[in-house]
Order: structure tokens, then sequence, then C-alpha cells
């Protein structure tokens, strides 16, 4: 029992971060869609950041009571930052990226996230790279084929698959026209949704530093939603100048369902998963998965928006999956190699401790001090390895 219990618990990470990536199509297929109705990018961040502060808030106020640190000017400064990476740029220039082009377009774009974490994350010593193993390669080829094979599906269309020829996608022939986009438009959308990419890989790795001085999940995704309500508001009041009626109305239709889904599923139940998965394994492994996103959000596409899907997608997204299982053994591998070694550590730290106690007991108090340090000092061994 113990070792299916075991086992389920190796496979919640993986659990995790698909969930955020179906999630996360979900996202993009709404937002698309009411964008297209005329939701205003400005006033949206600012109801899901509010959504996600109150719906967060009284879990962590109850769950994290005691184990909550200390607010110090140094982590107040750091979610300041955070909230403005993610809850204002990176969100705006997601939803005026997304304007300029589509659904499946966006998902592509972002699959040059996992390419600029790993970079980011070798250079900050958040990732471990060994040139000479064939675990780091793989990471590497992994890494390099997601982006690459966004790049196909971005710029090789190919011939159209009319894989779902329906009566409801011959009838959406006016919708499939009115989400064409040109040249000029794929440019634009192109380096707002790529300074996006950039913001949100920065919050990322911001996440995960202020993490090891902050290791509360739920308190900090509520911190980074109510600071991120405050800002979007400035930035909203700011832009809008002049139009703040119009922006802040809300009425029963597509619109309000995209506000409340995304800010309660992509800004509170997400925040707080990103930061429980990166603190088990790290900022790479989180981002990894993102192709799985543009997959399931090519497919949704072509039902909901009747989006055209192209020969050069399909290969894209073959090349995308292909680099997410390299990345994903690499990983699997290093985990695997790091663990006796841990486990050496933790049992030489006791041995250590009997040594210097001189007379060779070991009592039951000194075994859960000798284990607690040892583990520690062999987990940062590890990651700094």
């Amino acid at each position: 029992m113990q070792n299916q219990v075991g086992s389920l618990a190796k496979f919640k990470p993986y659990f995790a971060v698909i969930f955020l990536q179906v999630s996360f199509a979900g996202n993009d297929v709404l937002s698309k869609a009411a964008l297209n109705q005329g939701l205003n990018n400005y006033a949206t961040v600012v109801y899901r950041h509010a959504i996600a502060t109150l719906l967060m808030a009284p879990f962590a106020a109850i769950i994290e009571k005691k184990v909550r640190p200390k607010m110090t000017i140094s982590i107040f400064i750091k979610i300041m930052m955070l909230s403005l990476l993610e809850a204002v740029l990176e969100q705006n220039l997601y939803y005026v990226g997304m304007k300029y082009t589509t659904a499946t377009f966006v998902a592509a774009m972002y699959n040059i996230i996992p390419a600029i974490t790993f970079l980011m994350a070798w250079i900050l010593r958040l990732e471990k790279v060994n040139l000479r193993s064939i675990r780091s390669h793989a990471k590497i080829i992994g890494t390099l084929a997601t982006a690459a094979g966004a790049m196909v599906m971005t710029l090789m269309k190919g011939p159209v698959l009319e894989l779902f020829q329906t009566e409801a996608r011959i009838n959406n022939h006016g919708v499939e026209a009115k989400n064409r986009t040109d040249f000029h438009d794929t440019i634009k959308g192109s380096l707002m949704i790529t300074a996006g990419c950039f913001s949100f890989v920065c919050f990322v790795i911001l996440q995960a530093v202020t993490l090891k001085t902050y290791p509360a999940e739920l308190s900090l995704t509520v911190w980074i939603c109510l600071m991120g309500t405050l800002e979007g508001t400035v930035a909203a009041l700011v832009m809008e100048k002049g139009n703040a009626a119009a922006i802040w109305a809300l009425k029963w239709d597509t619109k309000l369902l995209t506000i409340a889904y995304t800010g309660i599923v992509c800004s509170g139940l997400a925040y707080y998963i990103q930061g429980v998965v990166m603190k088990d394994r790290g900022p790479v492994f989180l981002t990894a998965f993102g192709p799985l996103c543009l997959v399931i959000v090519a497919i949704m596409s072509c039902f909901i928006l009747a989006e055209q899907m192209f020969v050069g997608r399909v290969v894209g997204a073959i090349i995308i999956i292909v680099g997410l299982y390299f990345v994903l053994w690499g990983k699997s591998k290093e985990n695997k190699s790091q663990q006796p070694l841990v486990e050496q550590q933790i049992e030489a730290g006791k041995l250590d401790i009997v040594t210097k106690n001189g007379n060779g007991s070991f009592d039951q108090h000194q075994a859960i001090i000798a284990n607690e340090t040892s583990t520690d000092k062999a987990l940062t061994s590890s990651n700094n390895g």
C-alpha cells in the first residue's frame, strides 16, 4: 500500500503541470473568443486578479497561519516585481498580441519559453548542466527542438487539413475570414508575444528565488494577485484615460466567463501550483510542458474558433512533442542519479554525529536532528552541484 502511495506521489508533478497546460489552453481559446467580442485587456487583468485574491486569501490565512514567514522589505519588493512582470506586463502583452494573431499562433509562440527558461536558469545556476553528461545533452537538444517546432508551426503552413469537415465549419467561413490576420499584424503580435514570454520567464525565475526565502506558496499567490490588482488598476487608468466607464462595464456574456475562468484557474490556482512544482522540480521542468498547450489549443481552435489546421502546424507539433520527451527523459534520469547521492550524504551525516558524540550512543532525539541536518546538507549540495 505504501509503495502504491509512493508511486502516485512521484507522478503528482506531472499531473500538476498537465492540468496547468490544459487550463492555459482553455484560457487561450476563451480569451480569443472574448477579444473578438471587444474584451478590454487592462480591465480583464484587474478583475481576474481581484477574483483570485478573494478566492485564495481565506485558504492562505488558515492553512499557512503557522508556517508563513515574516514579511520583510526585500521580500515585499520581490512580490511587487513579480506582480509587475506577470500580472501587468506579461498578461497585457499576451492579450494585445492575441488581438493581432490567433489562439494557436499565441500558443505556438509561447513555446520559446522552455528555451528561454533553460538558458536563464543555467546562467543563474538554478539548473544543473554538465556538458559531458548525456542527461544534459538530452535537455539541451529537447529544449532546442521545442523552440524549433514552435518556429515550424509559426512560419510553415503548407496545405490545409480538413480533418473536421462538418456543417459547423462550413457555416463558420465568416468567422474564419474575421480570424485571419495579415503579415503586418502577425509581426506586431509576434513582437508583443515575445516580449511577454521574456516577462513570464523572468517571473518564473524570480518566483523560484522568492520561494527560497518565503516558502509559503498560498500566501505568495495571494500577495502577487493583490499587488497585481493594484498595479493593474493603475495601468488601466493610465492607458484607458477617458474611457473608464466602458472598460469596467460587465455583462453576462463570454467576456465575464473569461474573466471568471482566468481569475479562478489561471491566476489563483496556477500561481499556487507553479510554486509547488518549482519547489520540487525547478523552473525548467515546469515550463518544459508548455508545448502540450499548443497541441490542445490547435485542436480546440478548429472546433470552437474555426481556425484552419495546416500541415506545418502538425509537423511542428510532432517536433515539439519529441523535444518535450528528450527534456523529460533528461530530467528523470537526473533525479534518479541524485537520489542515491542524497541518501549516502544523509547516512554520512548521521555517522558523523554519532562519532562526535563520543560514547557511540545515538538516541531518538539525536536521530531526528541528524536526519534533518544531513538531509538539508545533502539537498543543498545536490541542487548546487
